[in-house]
C-alpha cells in the first residue's frame, strides 16, 4: 500500500505509535497493515490500539465494534479499485470491464487476507445502507454497462455475472493448495494422492495442470468468456443507450 504522509508528531502505521491527532482513515490504514501482517483473526480493537499506541477506548469514535471495523475495511478496499470512466463508446467497455478485473486481482493480491470481508460483509447490510465508498464500484460498472447498451436490469445481470467471476477466482487463486513444497513427485505436493483413483480419476489426472496455475493467465481466459457472452448477449437484444 502507498505510504501516506504523516501529521505532524505522526508516525506512519507499521512504525512507531502514533502520537498526533486519529484519524477514520489512519485508524482504518493501519487495520490493514496489521491483517496484512498477522491475518483477519488478529485483528480486535485491542492490538490495533496497541499498534496506534493508543487506548482502545479512543478507537471507539471511529470504529463502534470489530464489526464496523470490518465494514470499513471492506469499504476502504473497495474504494481503491481503479474502474475506468464509461463514455467511450463502441466496443471500449469490453477492455474496460478488462482491466478492471485486472486491477483488482492486483488489489487482492496486495490484500489477501481481507478478500472474504467483500464477500460476507455485504450480506449484513441492505444495499441503500451501505457505506458510499463500498457502492462506487457498482456505480461505475453499471454505468458502463449502460454506455455500452444495456438496459437497467441488463446491466445488473451483467454486473452479477461479471463480479460473481470475479470474486470466484481471486477466492480459488488465493486458495493455499500446496501441500508439500518439498516433493517431488507432483501429486503427492498437492495432496492429491490421498483421493481414491476409482473415485476422483478426473482431479488425479488434473495433478500437473492443477500446479502450473497462473492466476492471470486464468483470470483473463475467464473473463474473455463472459465478456464473449455479454456481448453476445447485447447483440442479440440491442437497446439505445441510456
Amino acid at each position: 500500500m502507498t505510504r501516506q504522509d504523516s501529521s505532524p508528531g505522526e508516525e506512519a502505521a507499521g512504525g512507531s505509535p502514533t502520537r498526533g491527532p486519529l484519524s477514520r482513515d489512519l485508524v482504518l490504514r493501519t487495520a490493514i497493515q496489521l491483517v496484512d501482517e498477522d491475518g483477519l483473526e488478529a485483528l480486535s480493537m485491542r492490538h490495533l490500539a496497541a499498534r496506534l499506541g493508543r487506548d482502545p477506548m479512543a478507537l471507539y469514535r471511529y470504529s463502534t465494534n470489530r464489526e464496523s471495523l470490518l465494514d470499513g475495511l471492506a469499504e476502504l478496499l473497495l474504494d481503491q479499485w481503479a474502474i475506468p470512466v464509461a463514455g467511450s463508446g463502441g466496443g471500449a467497455w469490453l477492455d474496460q470491464l478488462r482491466r478492471a478485473a485486472h486491477d483488482f486481482r492486483h488489489l487482492a493480491l496486495q490484500h489477501p487476507h481481507l478478500i472474504p470481508l467483500l464477500v460476507t460483509r455485504p450480506l449484513s447490510t441492505p444495499l441503500g445502507l451501505r457505506p458510499l465508498g463500498a457502492l462506487r464500484p457498482l456505480e461505475r460498472i453499471l454505468a458502463i454497462l449502460r454506455e455500452a447498451g444495456f438496459d437497467p436490469a441488463g446491466a445488473l445481470h451483467a454486473y452479477r455475472a461479471y463480479y460473481g467471476f470475479l470474486m470466484g477466482h481471486l477466492i480459488n487463486e488465493l486458495e493455499e493448495f500446496v501441500v508439500n513444497a518439498d516433493e517431488d513427485e507432483i501429486g503427492l505436493r498437492l495432496g492429491l494422492h490421498r483421493l481414491p483413483r476409482k473415485d476422483f480419476p478426473n482431479l488425479r489426472d488434473l495433478a500437473a495442470v492443477l500446479l502450473d496455475y497462473d492466476g492471470e493467465a486464468e483470470l483473463d481466459q475467464g473473463m474473455t468468456i463472459i465478456l464473449h457472452g455479454l456481448e453476445a448477449q447485447l447483440q442479440d437484444s440491442p437497446v439505445t443507450p441510456a
